[in-house]
């Protein structure tokens, strides 16, 4: 990171007029010549404000929406600059669930797996990820300057809100050491200033993660208690099993038991499966009981080209049905490989543009006289499966609420019960203790059932293998952004035995080099700090 971009980053941080979350939201931009405590956090009010500004940095990337050409970062377009369209899109299509036509940049070195540290698109999330951490130790910072004198009704909200933004600025770190491993790190005693940021190593961030999350537990506000798409305790703990059941990848060492004891608060905090499993991804998942914790979105109020607006648009066009959009941009589409983990070939579109076999999770589209299963020009958007999976409509096809023709109102399930399942299978599977197959066994066939309407789909113990968890957590997970961890942990992003439709920029796909499990420290911030390592390969 460059030595200024600390303080460049924080004359940019705005507050918002909080209602609801980050729904209803209005921008007033600070002067950088006004003192930001006196500016910003000038009453009560103000700290909840400004405490929507942490969570509105993962959904929106400006301070006036639309794409308004007001950017909370400088030299980065603004609209595919965006957080949560970033983060989609390193997790998702550089693997086999998703691939991108357009000819954007170097976009599509990423389902070819061969980005180099200059990319554009690397750069921009490495700093989204910053800059989210950068406006969370700000606001921490002045939290902790007011609670001295803060008292009553207010000091509980100011230890709350500390607590959330400082789950918020551990999520971001978590992103940074799954993606980046090893990466500059700055606290709030790290005061804005003309700094080189120093390096952590992937297993001192870990640990510094785990720390952070194990202190602020009882700090949060228990499961199932806070306003919607603010975080909670069970928020906590769902991070803490997610950074647990990874952790042999970022640090060498197994904690599938550690996982599982977090995976059993979740489950046992009063979230349930959704009997509605298409509700997970309509306009109205703000009603679901399922999610944990989601990236909200809002079609009048959180208006811009990246988050859900980008998902649902690019994965539109070829006459798919718009489900509540304006039109198709014609961009991602899934291959062959995995929509064959549904068993769904090609004739099964013989009489229909939409086909669901028994397995309804399963969402497609393809159009036998205009579109073509083997994907020959990666470039065209027709080549290929078209996803259905997101929807800006209500899962009973009503209009979305705060409607608009091109801005979505889906939110965006970071978080749900459905993959705390999945999670704890795997975990006793690799030797886990504090659960058991017999249970794990259940909580499979709950989410098979829901997903074929009977029993017909159920799995029996000696089918609960890691290879099937790694098909099921695609069937039930694909397009959520787990796919390129999941691949990771399980030895088949790179040099494994899996290979799909164009990895390695080769038709049948080929294996790639292991280093590519990790992404690399983008070039212009390496140049800029002496304090950084290049990761290995690279």
């Amino acid at each position: 990171m460059k030595k200024i971009s600390f303080l460049t980053m924080l004359l940019l941080i705005s507050a918002f007029i909080f209602t609801s979350c980050v729904k209803d939201l209005n921008v007033e931009p600070i002067d950088p010549n006004v003192n930001t405590l006196n500016n910003v956090f000038k009453d009560q009010a103000a700290y909840k404000k400004a405490l929507a500004k942490l969570y509105a940095s993962y959904a929106i990337s400006g301070q006036t929406g639309g794409g308004g050409g007001s950017p909370d970062i400088q030299g980065i377009d603004e609209n595919f600059g965006n957080y949560l369209r970033q983060y989609w899109g390193l997790q998702e299509l550089s693997t086999d669930e998703a691939i991108i036509a357009w000819d954007d940049a170097t976009i599509k070195d990423f389902h070819w797996q061969t980005w180099a540290p200059n990319d554009v698109f690397l750069t921009a999330l490495y700093s989204r990820i910053f800059y989210t951490i950068t406006i969370c130790n700000e606001f921490i910072r002045n939290v902790n300057d007011k609670v001295g004198s803060a008292s009553g009704t207010f000091l509980t909200d100011l230890k709350a809100f500390k607590a959330e933004a400082r789950f918020l600025r551990a999520l971001s770190y978590w992103h940074a050491v799954d993606m980046f491993g090893n990466t500059p790190f700055v606290t709030e005693e790290n005061k804005p200033g003309a700094f080189f940021p120093k390096r952590i190593t992937r297993t001192e961030l870990f640990n510094y993660i785990e720390k952070e999350l194990k202190e602020i537990e009882n700090e949060l506000v228990a499961p199932k208690q806070n306003e919607y798409a603010r975080a909670d305790r069970g928020a906590a703990w769902f991070l803490l099993a997610k950074l647990y059941l990874n952790a042999k990848v970022y640090t060498g060492t197994e904690r599938y038991t550690d996982a599982l004891t977090y995976l059993n608060r979740v489950i046992n905090a009063g979230y349930t499966l959704d009997n509605n499993y298409e509700r997970l991804f309509s306009a109205d998942n703000n009603l679901s009981p399922e999610i944990v914790f989601p990236i909200a979105f809002d079609g009048q109020n959180t208006q811009q080209y990246g988050g859900m607006t980008f998902l649902l648009h690019a994965s539109n066009g070829g006459g798919m049905p718009l489900y509540g959009i304006d039109g198709g941009w014609g961009g991602i589409r899934t291959i062959k490989d995995f929509v064959a983990k549904f068993n769904i070939k090609e004739s099964d579109f013989n009489n229909t543009t939409q086909f669901k076999g028994p397995d309804k999770r399963g969402m497609f589209f393809f159009d036998k006289s205009s579109w073509q299963w083997e994907i020959t020009n990666v470039g065209t958007f027709t080549h290929g499966i078209g996803v259905t999976k997101f929807k800006n409509v209500t899962s009973t096809g009503a209009a979305a609420p705060n409607a608009h023709p091109t801005f979505v109102s889906s939110d965006f399930p970071l978080f749900r019960l459905g993959d705390a399942y999945l999670m704890y299978a795997e975990a006793v599977l690799r030797g886990g203790s504090g659960g058991s197959i017999a249970t794990a066994v259940n909580y499979i066939n709950a989410l098979r059932q829901r997903a074929y309407g009977n029993a017909s789909g159920n799995i029996q113990q000696a089918d609960l293998t890691l290879n099937f968890i790694l098909d099921e957590r695609a069937r039930e997970l694909y397009w959520e952004g787990h796919r390129r961890t999941d691949l990771v942990r399980f030895g088949q992003f790179t040099s494994g035995t899996y290979v799909w439709e164009w990895k390695g920029k080769v038709k049948n796909g080929i294996q790639t080099s292991a280093f590519r499990d990790l992404y690399p420290i983008p070039v212009n911030d390496l140049n800029a700090n002496p304090n950084l390592v290049q990761n290995p390969g690279y």
